[in-house]
């Protein structure tokens, strides 16, 4: 654990406990115990956890910012209570249903790509729960699939009577057959992301180890243990089958309406001087607002996991954006006030890219082609980086930039 999460964690804790000093003293004392005999940095500032999409993170889901603030929901605290316990119930519905830990493994894997492994009440389109199944596609009622037991039940097991959505056992062959077959054929994804769900295997290892569960566990009668279908793979093949995935000769990389992007990807980003609209104004400066974000950056805590739209507020001095999602940020935009893949921001600029999620991501123009963006090296964390590396890391579709405009912004 960073020293600066250690403040943050104290501070939490004795904020929450006004009424109770002795009792606030008392835990803050007890987690600077913890921080020197090493128990907090053997569980939360080791190795990261790699709850996210693509190579280095690219975020499955955002957690929203229409009215609070939503930090300190990094990996490590609740949220990593809740997806434990989630993790326990998927495994629960497999051991109980006669399946083997290999089961348990892909419904870790899928669940991490779709929802971070969160029971989450939104998504793409219709999409909630932790597999991000749709009612309107025949999974149930929205309030059947927020339950997290009746999601896992068909994810494994689907539509029993009709099997369609089919589950997991539907699937011939699953227990020899590569994570990008099964999970084409039961979660249907586009295939340009499938190779995002490779991404997932070493969390759901890590978080299988946490939750005590058994991934060698034998099936009891409940598994398809049919021959591998030709030209699926092998189990865990995490180099992917034939599937094109998003960094392919870079033609998957399109708009939201699926025409090719204008750009190549990688292409360098440069320097303009456009000024921002008379209407564009915000409790704190660009000027000011770029070293809050370089700040964040180097003395900055764990604190923006999956939370770029929030990050981009708060380095303008809002408390909150008042919208949703990052992407809806731009598309609400004037007209006007959007450059459509122009790769000349101004320093101080939101710049935004589509990802294979409906939330997409939001980051600040630093200026020189550097951005401050969340995630992107460590999870929860601010990095500078090129403002290519949202391209190159997480094979996502630059969508342009606009000025830094909060009309709900609060």
């Amino acid at each position: 654990m960073e020293a600066n999460d250690a403040i943050r964690t104290a501070a939490k804790v004795a904020g929450r406990a006004l009424g109770l000093k002795a009792a606030a003293i008392g835990a803050v004392l007890f987690i600077i115990f913890l921080l020197i005999v090493g128990l907090f940095g053997a569980g939360m500032g080791g190795k990261a956890f790699a709850d996210s999409c693509g190579g280095r993170g690219q975020p499955g889901a955002d957690l929203g910012d229409v009215g609070t603030p939503q930090q300190g929901q990094a990996p490590g605290a609740q949220m990593r209570k809740d997806q434990i316990a989630n993790a326990k119930i998927i495994d629960q519905v497999a051991s109980a249903g006669g399946l083997s830990g290999r089961a348990t493994f892909l419904a870790l894997v899928t669940a991490l790509q779709e929802s971070t492994l969160l029971n989450l009440d939104h998504g793409d389109r219709d999409s909630v729960g932790l597999f991000q199944q749709r009612p309107s596609s025949g999974w149930g009622t929205k309030e059947q699939i927020m339950d997290p037991k009746y999601a896992a039940g068909m994810f494994f097991f689907g539509d029993k009577k009709d099997h369609d959505p089919p589950g997991l056992v539907d699937v011939k062959g699953w227990e020899s057959m590569d994570i990008k077959t099964i999970v084409r054929k039961v979660q249907r994804p586009d295939d340009r992301y499938l190779d995002l769900y490779l991404g997932q295997q070493d969390a759901a290892h890590q978080i299988a180890q946490e939750a005590s569960i058994n991934l060698d566990r034998p099936g009891q009668g409940g598994q398809d243990t049919g021959a591998t279908a030709a030209g699926t793979g092998t189990p865990d093949d995490d180099k992917g089958g034939a599937t094109t995935g998003p960094n392919d000769n870079g033609e998957c990389f399109q708009d939201a309406e699926g025409k090719p992007s204008n750009g190549k990807p990688g292409a360098p980003f440069h320097d303009s001087t456009a000024p921002w609209p008379s209407e564009v104004t915000n409790p704190r400066s660009t000027a000011d607002a770029i070293q809050w974000a370089r700040n964040q950056a180097t003395t900055g805590g764990r604190d923006w996991y999956r939370a770029c739209l929030a990050f981009v507020a708060r380095t303008y001095g809002w408390s909150f954006s008042g919208t949703t999602y990052a992407i809806d940020h731009y598309r609400e935009m004037p007209p006007a006030f959007k450059h459509d893949k122009d790769r000349n921001p101004p320093p101080g600029a939101l710049m935004y890219w589509e990802t294979s999620q409906r939330a997409g991501h939001v980051a600040v123009y630093l200026g020189g082609g550097k951005i401050a963006s969340n995630d992107i090296l460590r999870p929860g964390y601010i990095d500078v980086v090129d403002a290519t590396a949202i391209e190159a890391n997480w094979g996502a579709t630059y969508a342009g930039w606009a000025p830094p405009y909060f009309p709900k912004g609060g």
